[in-house]
């Protein structure tokens, strides 16, 4: 938790703007760099996994032209009017950091200077000075909320046959960004721990599944050390999981520091992959 309150709202405050919305803030632009989003996306110092798990990246509208990259306190200074602009712009365009109110189990009036209401519905927009301000007790209540909206806190006992090299992991959070379901299989497959906190891309888990000497097999009668890949139309794999006993699998379902390593069921994994074709893979003997 304490790793989580460090780091997940970011030192950088970034705001995405639609083309269209870049002439309503010119006369406050003096301490801001103004990105464009097309420079942004290809700019090493942003495309930090934090940074892109943060900000949430995947989610961002197609409008967005531009990225203002501000010094921390910045939003506020802005005059009321403009700052209840911007913060409506980025619920619009998908910005991360921005959650509704209603998944506050707290009370959470004492930051009304940093929530904004769109469509009925009330949200609240995280930056880094207000973030800093709160008391340990507030970010952690935040914390456990915020977490909460991506997985159920929720899983299965791990099952007897679970190798020991999974056990210090299966049901737990990692405490930093960047692991994800092929860098938590290649780790099932090799024992090899430092893996399991990369951020693994697909083509460089199917070269080492080779190099481990797995190959595709009948996905029929799944045993323990099997691994099973979902794919999308073009091919690309969109998640991977390991099999401990033919019914249970060491998984994880995104690369936040939110999403567990844990022990999921196939039907669980029939529910969260089942539209895209899956495939299994065996190591040969």
């Amino acid at each position: 938790m304490k790793k989580w309150i460090q780091t997940f709202v970011p030192d950088k405050d970034l705001f995405f703007l639609p083309e269209t919305n870049l002439a309503s803030f010119k006369e406050y632009l003096s301490n801001v760099l103004v990105v464009p989003h097309e420079e942004f996306k290809n700019h090493s110092t942003y495309k930090q996994v934090q940074l892109a798990n943060s900000y949430e990246y995947w989610n961002l509208s197609k409008e967005v032209k531009y990225v203002l990259v501000t010094p921390p306190g910045w939003v506020d200074q802005l005059p009321v009017e403009k700052k209840t602009e911007l913060l409506h712009i980025q619920v619009r365009v998908g910005r991360g950091i921005i959650h509704p109110i209603s998944a506050f189990s707290v009370d959470i009036s004492f930051l009304s200077e940093n929530t904004i209401e769109v469509n009925g519905e009330k949200y609240l927009v995280l930056h880094k000075e207000m973030w800093e301000e709160l008391s340990y007790t507030s970010k952690q209540d935040l914390m456990t909320d915020i977490a909460q909206e991506w997985e159920e806190w929720t899983c299965y006992d791990v099952p007897p046959q679970t190798p020991p090299h999974l056990l210090s992991f299966a049901n737990s959070f990692p405490s930093r960004a960047g692991s994800n379901c092929l860098s938590a299989t290649l780790f099932a497959i090799t024992k090899q721990e430092w893996i399991i906190h990369e951020w693994v891309h697909p083509q460089t888990f199917l070269q080492s599944l080779e190099n481990e000497d797995y190959h595709l097999t009948s996905p029929e009668n799944m045993r323990a050390g099997d691994v099973l890949t979902w794919e999308n139309a073009d091919g690309i794999i969109q998640h991977a999981s390991y099999c401990i006993d033919g019914h249970f699998f060491f998984n994880k379902r995104g690369q936040t520091f939110f999403n567990a390593w844990s022990i999921v069921h196939f039907d669980d994994l029939k529910e969260d992959w089942g539209h895209y074709h899956m495939k299994s893979f065996r190591k040969h003997s």
